[in-house]
């Protein structure tokens, strides 16, 4: 199966609970303006396959406590992102949480393609001009659905103010050279930026 990906990280700590992979899916319709991962709103690049993927992060995913998938935006992909669902709930146990700018109510189909597969998952497009006090959203309006058990158990404690721990980044390089950031802190929204 092709899907679009932007990049795949190890450690990200700032996304989620524990040591984490960060899954970026490359497409995203949306253009939030102030959006942190603008270079993953383009679909003309990121070409791959699924089966090159889970090859990548064969190495990773016995030492991840979790996976954070983001973009761009994953659910533009749904075909894809079902079978990465699929194949990363049967090579772990760690939780999975999903970012989309979309609204909850218009992702019920892939959803229910999904059921069980998502742990926990943060919608709605980042704002740049909303307040930020809740941790790993961008601005006050995203929400969290906890839509597991494991989901609540390890992202229940994200329902409250942000406080001065929340307020950090993964800087991260590239084979390139490239420096990304990955992050819920303003100004930047929830997902990673080339800078």
């Amino acid at each position: 199966m092709k899907l679009r990906l932007s990049r795949v990280h190890f450690p990200v700590t700032t996304l989620g609970p524990g040591k984490r992979i960060g899954i970026w899916f490359q497409g995203c319709s949306i253009h939030c303006p102030g959006c942190i991962s603008a270079d993953t709103w383009s679909t003309g690049h990121g070409h791959t396959t699924l089966a090159a993927l889970l090859e990548r992060l064969a190495d990773y995913l016995p030492h991840a406590d979790g996976i954070t998938i983001s973009g761009g935006e994953p659910f533009e992909q749904p075909d894809p992102l079902v079978a990465l669902l699929v194949a990363l709930r049967s090579a772990t146990n760690g939780d999975i949480l999903v970012y989309s700018g979309h609204p909850i109510e218009s992702l019920t189909q892939t959803l229910a393609k999904a059921s069980g597969l998502i742990d926990a998952l943060i919608t709605d497009p980042f704002e740049l001009h909303s307040a930020h006090s809740r941790p790993l959203r961008g601005s006050d309006n995203q929400r969290m659905h906890l839509l597991t058990a494991l989901g609540r158990e390890r992202f229940a404690q994200y329902e409250r103010t942000l406080t001065e721990q929340d307020k950090s980044l993964d800087v991260m390089f590239d084979e390139d050279g490239s420096v990304w950031f990955a992050g819920a802190f303003r100004p930047f929204a929830p997902a990673a930026g080339k800078r």
